[in-house]
């Protein structure tokens, strides 16, 4: 079957993109793993890709010295086809400028480069990407991190945080600890900024906020001096 396309309609907006090859059910070794916006929109690793809009790549300089890796793509992340541009990129993009790191200066990623969601109505609703998604998209994540080789990993999150280090840990307790990549790479580990849009009360909000920033100021510093 040749390149058709495909449209779906989202929020009641009709959104058309390239559709690959319905027969494409590829093994890894049959695909690139250049981690470029035309590849991962022809991947066929796991099942994601049957709803989603497009794959959404990183995105930042090749030479970035902090490299963030988050979940997954949002609702508007999807749409767009661009990195952390929802609620919780607007809010982390804010974070990283208060922490004297321009956004335009980090390379930002996802450990998962499809929105894996469930349908309500017209709304598409969040859900945690399976340890499936996670393992067949991880082969984009090494391919991003090799290229832009930083000096310091930013993980957003518990499952960034178990795709680039290879194990589970919370939150709180990683923030206390040294972590390296598998490659040595030392990685910050924080918390999702959607975990602060979504605390209960003022007073939650403004202490994830906090603990963010503070994490992102610990990057700034260690990046600073490797």
């Amino acid at each position: 079957m040749g390149i058709g396309t495909a449209r779906r309609r989202r929020h009641g907006i009709r959104v058309t993109r390239n559709a690959a090859p319905t027969d494409a059910a590829q093994p890894p070794g049959e695909l690139s793993d250049e981690p470029s916006k035309a590849n991962l929109d022809h991947c066929r690793r796991c099942e994601l890709f049957e709803h989603a809009t497009q794959g959404v790549a990183g995105e930042g300089p090749r030479d970035a010295r902090i490299l963030l890796v988050g979940e997954q793509p949002g609702d508007e992340e999807d749409l767009q086809g661009r990195p952390f541009v929802g609620p919780a990129g607007r809010l982390l993009r804010e974070l990283l400028d208060e922490a004297g790191l321009p956004p335009a200066q980090v390379f930002m990623t996802n450990a998962v480069k499809h929105f894996f969601f469930e349908p309500r109505g017209k709304r598409r609703i969040h859900k945690t990407p399976l340890q499936r998604h996670i393992a067949s998209c991880h082969a984009w994540l090494e391919a991003e991190l090799a290229r832009v080789h930083p000096a310091v990993i930013v993980t957003l999150g518990a499952t960034a945080l178990a795709a680039v280090s290879g194990g589970k840990i919370a939150i709180a307790t990683a923030r206390t600890k040294k972590l390296a990549s598998p490659e040595g790479t030392p990685i910050v580990a924080t918390y999702h900024p959607s975990a602060a849009l979504r605390a209960p009360d003022h007073d939650a909000r403004a202490k994830l906020r906090a603990a963010l920033l503070s994490d992102l100021k610990r990057a700034a510093r260690m990046a600073g001096r490797a």
